[in-house]
């Protein structure tokens, strides 16, 4: 006969913290926690400090919060910012304009159209006759060189006033070059930079007269010093 002994469980014992210790493990959680939050703080924290010690908030600047203020003054520098480039960038489109125009100080030689007019008292102060080898030089390059009395100036002080240069054509009926040196004496409001308007008799001497209108091609005799 067979017998049956109960079977005892053994009861599990758990294991229990001490107080000081909890208190020790929540305290390292604590200071770790705090470590996170400050390794996350914002880098602007410093700025912002500095910013209120030079511009404490609470005050007025020019009888305008201080964020106003900011905005204002951020305003300002853009726009000083904004117009020196475009100054730097207008003086550098205008020298090199200028290089480009038939200024005596440019060796090279032009070809333009050649008209002729009913001469007077020019821009320069003086009065010229149809008989004279004279030449009226483009508006846009006589006040590119200097003075001009259509910008405020007096005109007789531009430096193109009595410069010469050298006219000339091949004529096909003559089939030769032909040239005349003529004096600047005027301003032509409706020549291009590379055409001359001179008088009648100058006109004569590369062209006939009837044919109003021809191609030149001409230089100047010296370099000048020019440009406001």
């Amino acid at each position: 006969m067979t017998s049956t002994e109960p079977t005892h469980s053994i009861p599990r014992k758990e294991i229990q913290i001490p107080e000081w210790d909890n208190a020790a493990v929540n305290k390292e959680n604590h200071v770790a926690d705090g470590n996170a939050r400050d390794t996350r703080a914002p880098a602007s924290a410093g700025f912002s400090r500095k910013l209120d010690s030079v511009l404490p908030p609470h005050r007025r600047y020019l009888g305008l919060s201080r964020k106003v203020f900011l905005i204002a003054l951020l305003a300002a520098v853009l726009a000083l910012l904004a117009l020196i480039i475009g100054l730097a960038a207008g003086l550098t489109a205008g020298s090199k304009h200028n290089q480009n125009l038939p200024l005596p100080s440019n060796t090279q030689t032009f070809t333009g159209d050649l008209t002729y007019y009913g001469t007077g008292l020019g821009a320069c102060g003086e009065t010229s006759g149809d008989s004279d080898d004279i030449v009226s030089i483009s508006h846009i390059v006589f006040d590119a060189a200097g003075s001009s009395s259509s910008e405020g100036g007096n005109s007789n002080n531009n430096p193109l006033c009595n410069q010469m240069l050298r006219a000339s054509r091949f004529d096909e009926e003559y089939g030769a070059e032909r040239s005349v040196d003529l004096k600047v004496v005027d301003r032509c409001t409706g020549c291009a930079p590379d055409d001359l308007d001179t008088s009648l008799g100058a006109f004569e001497k590369l062209a006939p007269s009837a044919s109003g209108r021809v191609d030149v091609t001409w230089a100047w005799l010296q370099p000048v010093a020019t440009g406001r």
